[in-house]
């Protein structure tokens, strides 16, 4: 199975940016990750990272050729991207969405998911374990 891992905005400063909510793991780090976790259950995994919605749609929009199954952190585009709810849709592959902080025990804007229901899963509030937990979901689903 070939994956397609694609982080929204922000999520380069993973390390830096409130480390307390998002753990001290870089982006890089994350990535290695996300090639290992998928590589012990032989499955692949791209990695993408932008700060530009635009960027982040026609990341989803390749992924119907060169993917299985997406794993998505729209970082704040969460709560209002409908472009990016609709590119979900529109590429009708399987759709993880992964948040490193629990979104629904944060600032009231922050607890609505604008992707959510177009996802087949959503995990939230479990570090970078998300990740792992998101890969192997959708690679036990292809089974």
């Amino acid at each position: 199975m070939r994956i397609s891992v694609i982080n929204g905005p922000n999520l380069n400063l993973l390390g830096t940016r409130q480390p307390e909510i998002y753990g001290d793991w870089s982006l890089d780090r994350l990535d290695k990750a996300c090639r290992d976790w998928a590589a012990e259950v032989g499955a692949t995994v791209d990695t993408y990272q932008s700060n530009h919605e635009g960027d982040l749609i026609d990341r989803l929009h390749e992924a119907r050729r060169s993917a299985e199954g997406v794993v998505i952190n729209p970082g704040a585009l969460t709560h209002y991207s409908y472009a990016i709810r609709d590119a979900i849709v529109a590429i009708e592959l399987p759709t993880v969405e992964v948040h490193l902080s629990n979104i629904k025990e944060r600032e009231a804007w922050r607890r609505d998911s604008v992707v959510e229901a177009v996802c087949v899963a959503t995990f939230a509030g479990r570090g970078v374990d998300g990740y792992r937990d998101a890969i192997l979901h959708l690679a036990a689903a292809a089974e």
